[in-house]
């Protein structure tokens, strides 16, 4: 059976992520995001949506980004 890259289960259900021609398996999509998911810069959590970007630095939402000094970016009112 297929090994999952992250955590190492044996498991018959894995699946396969294909990006920018790498190739990683994966027994569940928690351990797909733990190897993929960019982290916040500031508080360190997975972004699993768009995120926010300050040039190549990439934070969780606009408050993480004002926290680490960029005032431009701002969340929807």
């Amino acid at each position: 059976m297929p090994v999952c890259d992250t955590c190492g289960n044996d498991y018959d259900k894995t699946f396969t992520v294909t990006r920018n021609g790498s190739s990683a398996t994966f027994d569940s999509f928690e351990c797909a995001v733990t190897a993929l998911a960019p982290t916040c810069e500031h508080c360190s959590c997975r972004i699993l949506g768009h995120g926010v970007q300050a040039g190549d630095r990439i934070f969780c939402c606009a408050h993480c980004a004002r926290v680490a000094g960029i005032k431009e970016l701002v969340d929807h009112a």
